[in-house]
C-alpha cells in the first residue's frame, strides 16, 4: 500500500500545471534548468496584465514543453529589478539560459504565437556567435 500512495503522485502533474508562479528564489533556478522558459512579471493591479493572463494561459497549454511562468512584481521585487523591469506587463522569454526576447506591454495570441515559434525556431550556436561578437565590440571600444 505504501508504494500504491507513492505512485498517485500525478507524472503528467508538469503537464497539467499550465502555468508556475516563480519567486526571487526560484527564477535563476527555473531559467537554468529548463530549455526555454517564458516569464510574465504582472501585477493583480494592473489591468494590461490582467488582459494578457488568459493569452499566456492559452499558450501554455498549446505549448506543454515550454515552461510558461509568472512573476508577481508586488510580492518579488528583487528580480525585477535585477532584470530592469519599467514596465508591466513584460514578457521575457529564456532560451538555454539566454535571454532572447524581453518586451514591455500586453501581446496578441497571434503576436506570443509568434514569439512561441520564432524561439523554438532559434539557433542557439548562432545566438551565442552574436553575443560573443557584441561583447568583444564592446571589449574593443573601451580598450584604450
Amino acid at each position: 500500500m505504501g508504494i500504491e500512495q507513492a505512485r498517485p503522485r500525478r507524472i503528467n502533474e508538469r503537464n497539467a500545471m499550465s502555468t508556475i508562479e516563480l519567486t526571487d528564489d526560484t527564477f535563476e533556478s527555473t531559467i537554468s534548468g529548463n530549455d526555454i522558459v517564458m516569464v510574465d512579471f504582472w501585477a493583480s493591479w494592473c489591468g494590461p496584465c490582467l488582459q494578457f493572463a488568459p493569452v499566456f494561459e492559452r499558450s501554455s497549454e498549446a505549448n506543454p514543453e515550454i515552461v510558461h511562468a509568472k512573476l508577481d512584481t508586488e510580492a518579488q521585487r528583487r528580480i525585477p529589478a535585477a532584470v530592469g523591469i519599467t514596465a508591466i506587463p513584460t514578457l521575457m522569454v529564456f532560451r538555454e539560459g539566454v535571454l532572447v526576447f524581453n518586451q514591455a506591454g500586453a501581446l496578441p495570441a497571434a503576436a506570443l504565437a509568434q514569439v512561441v515559434d520564432g524561439v523554438k525556431g532559434l539557433d542557439m550556436d548562432e545566438v551565442r556567435k552574436e553575443m560573443a561578437a557584441q561583447s568583444n565590440e564592446r571589449g574593443d571600444e573601451t580598450t584604450p
